[in-house]
């Protein structure tokens, strides 16, 4: 086995939006930059901010991320910016022409996943997502409680 190079060492997760891939079904990813002001990076850095109940939309041929939370930086002076300001995400104009093109289908919509560093640059891995009915969710919980049961069962035979 290769031992991990620097630049994979250097990725590094900030935040998960777990409740999105419980409430959607993740159809593909993409990973893009983000524009955002220096307060906003060093409270990032901190691990000051949430992706709970947060999304990306299309408009004018951009994609915005909204709801994000990032909470002030701790040893901020005067300059501070607005914790759940719109915040522009930087993809390639064919793959936003991809996101437009998809996005007008019925039901799917564009959730940020997670947030990490990735050679000291803050990205965002965007899914586009399509959502989940009440039953869908119940058969996953099924499906995960009986995986952890068929586990524990194969441990308890291995002893």
């Amino acid at each position: 086995m290769a031992e991990k190079t620097e630049r994979e060492l250097a990725q590094r997760v900030i935040a998960e939006n777990r409740k999105a891939r419980h409430d959607y079904h993740i159809l593909e990813t993409w990973e893009s930059g983000v524009a955002l002001l220096g307060t906003e990076v060093k409270a990032i850095r901190e691990g000051r901010v949430n992706l709970r109940d947060s999304f990306a939309r299309v408009e004018n041929g951009e994609v915005w991320m909204m709801n994000v939370h990032i909470s002030p930086y701790s040893h901020r002076g005067y300059a501070s910016h607005a914790e759940m300001r719109q915040r522009k995400l930087l993809l390639h104009s064919r793959e936003i022409r991809k996101l437009v093109g998809q996005t007008k289908e019925k039901g799917l919509t564009l959730v940020p996943l997670e947030m990490y560093f990735k050679n000291g640059r803050v990205k965002v891995l965007l899914a586009l997502a399509k959502g989940k009915q009440a039953h869908d969710k119940r058969e996953t919980i099924r499906k995960r409680e009986v995986d952890r049961e068929t586990r524990a069962a194969v441990k308890s035979r291995q002893r």
